[in-house]
């Protein structure tokens, strides 16, 4: 676990447990280049940390995504700035609906970091759009690209890991984890994974 994910000595934590899978995609599925719907936009976004914090909260909170949570924001405001990290935020109608966040610091793969819609956007069919826009801006142009990885677990959205093995990524191995979430950061442990 990273250094500044570790609770403080004494702190009120809830416990996790849950079952990480790890999955990835060698080339790109042959299908057609992602199209988007009429009032829908994805480019790629240089985030400031309060931004980003916004996003990824929002997205997040149903989900237990924690660690970015408690990284300290000089080491978030490092990590948005390299220059191997793509942050592409999906809009609709000029307002964030999702984004998605790819790094080729472990090249020749690429990992998608981290993937989601805004809870109210859940269930416009937009996912799956979004994740085919985020394979295709990892393997269109690539040069000497190995595959690209994700992973996810059981405290992820139900449909995450069907979306992704419908996407072309295989399940490569999966682990369990227990994490120790700060209940300062008021996220809810949801009860499949309490621990």
């Amino acid at each position: 676990m990273l250094d500044y994910a570790r609770p403080a000595p004494g702190e009120a934590t809830d416990r996790a447990v849950v079952t990480v899978t790890f999955l990835r995609m060698n080339q790109r599925p042959a299908r057609a280049r992602v199209v988007l719907p009429p009032g829908v936009s994805l480019a790629p976004e240089r985030l400031d940390v309060p931004a980003y914090r916004a996003l990824y909260n929002e997205i997040g909170a149903p989900w237990l995504w924690w660690l970015r949570r408690v990284m300290p924001d000089d080491l978030l405001r490092q990590h948005l700035a390299s220059p191997s990290l793509s942050i592409h935020v999906l809009r609709q109608e000029g307002e964030a609906a999702g984004f998605f966040e790819t790094d080729a610091s472990y090249w020749p793969d690429v990992n998608l970091n981290y993937f989601g819609l805004l809870p109210g956007i859940i269930g416009r069919g937009l996912g799956r759009t979004l994740l085919d826009a985020a394979v295709d801006s990892v393997f269109l142009g690539a040069v000497g690209l190995r595959g690209m990885t994700v992973n996810t677990c059981t405290a992820d959205h139900p449909r995450a890991l069907p979306n992704y093995l419908a996407a072309g990524f295989r399940v490569i191995r999966r682990v369990q984890e227990t994490w120790e979430v700060p209940r300062r950061l008021g996220l809810t442990v949801p009860a499949h994974v309490r621990g």
